[in-house]
């Protein structure tokens, strides 16, 4: 399955969630019933996937993406009123430290649902001025 097609699967998924719930919930119930969806859609998924930070060959912690999905999309998920710069910066870290090619930042907590894909720099440490989109 093409990358435009896992995330088109998954952003569906998240608006079915929105659409039924709302916002107003926490991030966790939001994750749960992502959860139900995905599998319902038939996407391979892991949830809480977690993954060691390194820093200067030293191992300095772990952190966990919310999914993972086909092992190639990175989904951090959010319940908050308003996305901005902190979260985004976030999934941008976990794309770059996962190694994959795109991420989605989804937002339940927002009157319309809220998405952006982030996609891996070509190279660590560089800027891509298409490096994420607001949808």
């Amino acid at each position: 399955m093409e990358l435009d097609e896992i995330t088109f699967k998954i952003i569906g998924c998240a608006m079915k969630v929105h659409n039924t719930l709302g916002g107003g919930f926490q991030e966790v119930i939001y994750q749960r019933c992502l959860a139900i969806e995905l599998h319902k859609a038939r996407l391979d998924f892991a949830r809480e996937k977690s993954h060691k930070i390194f820093y200067d060959g030293i191992h300095i912690g772990t952190r966990r993406a919310d999914f993972i999905v086909d092992g190639r999309v990175m989904i951090e998920l959010k319940a908050v009123i308003e996305l901005n710069e902190v979260h985004l910066a976030q999934a941008k870290n976990y794309v770059i430290a996962y190694d994959l090619p795109i991420g989605l930042l989804i937002n339940f907590g927002s009157k319309s649902l809220q998405y952006k894909r982030i996609y891996k720099p070509k190279r660590f440490g560089e800027d891509n001025p298409d490096n994420s989109t607001m949808s």
